[in-house]
Order: structure tokens, then sequence, then C-alpha cells
């Protein structure tokens, strides 16, 4: 395996490396649930076949869905997922839905009345949901390993979700590592 990016510090390297086989995030403890469709992939957390159902509203009504928002995938090789069309009528169509039902809410947001304040916090947590799992789809997916001097193995870490977010877990394992280095001598 082969480091995305090194960095050096006081002694110690830190080498951050793509995850070969994260978690996907819908085995988390998440406000949305996902129901799609997919010929060949099982997306999200449930699977649905469209013809199962009458119509689309019959389908969304069975979820008792309190806030939902539509899932469009784009495939070209790999997948990429989001809330809103990619404008490609070739690649890319609605998949499916993410949403929160009323008693998910009421129990995340320790609310019995939700007002549309609340309502547009739960989108914004759909929404990152839907970011996070696109970063699964698409191998965005991290881990890093501390070495020492000689190369032996100090730490290490991994499922960081977002280049940008391991980078910086990378450099505060790395200043740890050589802050305690300095500590000691």
């Amino acid at each position: 395996m082969e480091a995305i990016e090194t960095f050096e510090a006081a002694g110690f390297t830190v080498s951050l490396y793509h995850e070969e086989d994260p978690e996907s995030p819908r085995e988390w403890d998440n406000l949305g649930k996902m129901v799609c469709w997919h010929r060949r992939s099982n997306l999200g957390d449930r699977t649905v076949r469209s013809q199962d159902f009458k119509d689309m509203e019959e389908l969304v009504a069975s979820f008792e869905a309190r806030v939902i928002l539509p899932l469009y995938l784009y495939e070209h090789s790999g997948m990429t997922m989001r809330t809103y069309p990619f404008g490609d009528p070739w690649d890319s169509g609605q998949v499916g839905w993410i949403y929160a039902t009323t008693e998910a809410i009421r129990k995340e947001y320790g609310v019995e009345h939700i007002s549309d304040e609340t309502e547009d916090k739960v989108k914004a947590v759909l929404r990152g949901e839907v970011e996070t799992y696109d970063q699964y789809l698409t191998g965005d997916v991290y881990g890093y390993v501390v070495k020492d001097e000689a190369g032996e193995h100090v730490d290490s870490c991994w499922g960081f979700f977002g280049l940008e977010y391991a980078c910086q877990e990378a450099k505060a394992a790395l200043a740890s590592a050589s802050n305690g280095k300095q500590a000691t001598e």
C-alpha cells in the first residue's frame, strides 16, 4: 500500500493511506434512514423494488417520514450520491430517499413540537449523512500510521472520512508523538 501523503517531525513520520475496506457509515447511529432502489447494488439502509408499490406516493407514505429528501446517484466508473440532481439523463437519476421520522426527531432533539427551525436542522443533518455516505461510495476514506526514527509502528488510526479531515488528524497524531518525545527528553 502506497502512502498518499507523508509528514515528518522530531524523528517521527506519519503516512496517510486510503482505507481499503471502510465500514459503511450506514452502520452508525444515524438520524436518517436511506431507502434505495438499484438493479445491481444494495445502497443505503434498505433496498426496495419500486414495483412493490402502486406509485411513489404509496412508497413515500410507507416511510412515515416527517422530513424527507431525494437521493440521486451518478454512476459511471464508480458511484457518487447527493440530494439534488446531477443533470445527466444517461448516467444519473433518482435512486431513493433519505428521511427522518417524527419519533426519531423528537428523540434526537428532545422536543415534543417540531418547529420549522428544527426541521431545517434535520435537513442539514440528512444532507451531512448523504455527504458522508458519498465519501464511502467514492473511496474518500483514510487512515494513518505513525512510525519512529527506527521505522517502528508507534500509532495508527483508520476510518477518517474526507482527505482534509484525515490530514488534520494525521498531523495532530504526529504533533502528539513528537511532543511526547520532547517531554521525555
